[in-house]
């Protein structure tokens, strides 16, 4: 009982023989460009923006076109996620930067900033952390201990101490 393979009933797997669409790898997921492995396959190469507009120098007072390379945290982009050249990176460092300095980008986010400590950002150049709440005001007329109840209103008010008579010294003494 031998079972004999044939080449005319179907097969599973990838057509063999040489390949009709070239080194690219066309289409399907068989394998990436450079014979990688299946399903992995490089991205296209991103091209430098300021290259293709031809841009000699980057303004950092252009904060609508400089923004588009600041992460959602506030840090630069680094030339492997936005695609610009080395020189174009340099000096849209330098524009950030200047930017920054300026006031025109913030050095952080919102949301970063509201999980710093207040002590943390006082120290980062932030607003001074809030005083604590001071005690009530109090006429200086009234003394009351801290722990003293308040007095009612509905009770009388209480009468002052007498104060005892002063009494006369012997060159105030009426003469008769």
């Amino acid at each position: 009982m031998s079972q004999e393979i044939s080449d005319s009933g179907p097969r599973s797997g990838p057509p063999r023989g040489p390949r009709r669409d070239g080194p690219s790898g066309g289409s399907g997921g068989s394998g990436g460009r450079y014979g990688g492995p299946p399903g992995l396959r490089r991205p296209r190469r991103k091209v430098c923006t300021f290259c293709v507009d031809k841009v000699q120098k980057i303004d950092y007072k252009d904060v609508g076109r400089i923004r588009r390379f600041i992460s959602d945290r506030g840090k630069i982009d680094p030339r492997r996620k936005s695609g610009t050249c080395a020189k174009h990176q340099r000096m849209l460092t330098t524009a950030l930067k200047r930017a920054r300095l300026m006031a025109m980008l913030p050095y952080t986010a919102d949301h970063v900033r509201g999980l710093m400590s207040p002590q943390a950002r006082a120290m980062a150049g932030g607003p001074p952390p809030p005083k604590p709440e001071r005690p009530p005001y109090r006429p200086s007329g009234e003394f009351r201990p801290a722990g003293a109840p308040f007095p009612r209103r509905d009770a009388p008010p209480a009468a002052p101490p007498a104060a005892p008579a002063p009494t006369p010294t012997p060159s105030e003494a009426p003469s008769s």
